[in-house]
């Protein structure tokens, strides 16, 4: 009798082992955060770029619901910044501050897709061919900035973030070219929908101007130089830089 109980007292229990995850800590919770947040702002430039160029409402109207989506990770980021900026470190600390300055663009991004979508609406179709054209291309570029301003911040990509600047510079082209076929018009032509026109490229240009900021962000915060400094390191042309992002996202469908 003594020898059974031995064994049964020597056997293996069989009930599975709970293995215990460490919890997430805020810092890394709040730097998701942001990242889910530059994730969000490109879908909507995408549905704003698509919506335009096909005429659908539904992907227009989507741009309040993902604005609504920024403006809680906007709360959220806000409060968790706060609540533990003196509870870290001093790199965990300027992390995020960095948050809370990309939050603040990307709320402010998500604001002007819904304007653009709203004067889009407004137009009802009524928008001539070449401002489509011209008002998806702005939308892309603003597409393609705000892909390359996410991964700067998750991977720490200078070259990422050079890209954005570079970039600026054809969101101003597109605003130059739309404002003076409305506003000065050197041909005389009618032209459909201009107050919308203008209304929606403003809505893009200033979204851009925000993106490059938030690139500018990233070069400091990563390379700790300014932003000139940084930029003189890199010399590919922006139109190469266009060319190679439409290339690999038509690889990626």
């Amino acid at each position: 009798m003594r020898l059974r109980g031995a064994r049964r007292e020597g056997r293996m229990s069989t009930a599975p082992i709970e293995i215990r995850h460490q919890p997430e800590s805020p810092h890394s919770r709040l730097v998701k955060c942001t990242i889910q947040a530059c994730n969000l702002a490109k879908e909507a430039a995408g549905a704003a770029a698509e919506g335009i160029a096909t005429g659908s409402t539904h992907l227009l109207g989507s741009l309040r619901q993902r604005e609504k989506e920024l403006d809680n990770l906007d709360r959220e980021i806000d409060a968790g910044v706060t609540a533990n900026i003196t509870q870290v470190t001093d790199t965990e600390a300027r992390e995020l501050l960095a948050c809370m300055k990309f939050m603040i663009g990307l709320e402010r991004i998500g604001d002007l897709l819904l304007s653009f979508a709203s004067s889009a609406q407004a137009a009802n179709s009524g928008i001539d061919p070449e401002d489509t054209r011209d008002l998806t291309h702005m939308a892309t570029v603003l597409e393609k900035m705000l892909t390359d301003v996410g991964e700067a911040f998750s991977t720490r990509d200078v070259r990422k973030a050079v890209n954005v600047l570079r970039a600026d510079g054809e969101m101003d082209r597109l605003r130059n070219l739309i404002f003076m076929r409305h506003i000065e018009n050197p041909e005389n032509v009618h032209r459909q929908a201009s107050l919308q026109v203008i209304f929606m490229t403003q809505s893009l240009e200033r979204a851009g101007d925000h993106a490059k900021n938030l690139a500018e962000e990233v070069c400091h915060f990563v390379s700790g130089h300014t932003v000139r400094h940084v930029m003189m390191t890199y010399d590919k042309p922006i139109e190469q830089l266009f060319l190679d992002w439409l290339r690999q996202r038509e690889q990626q469908r």
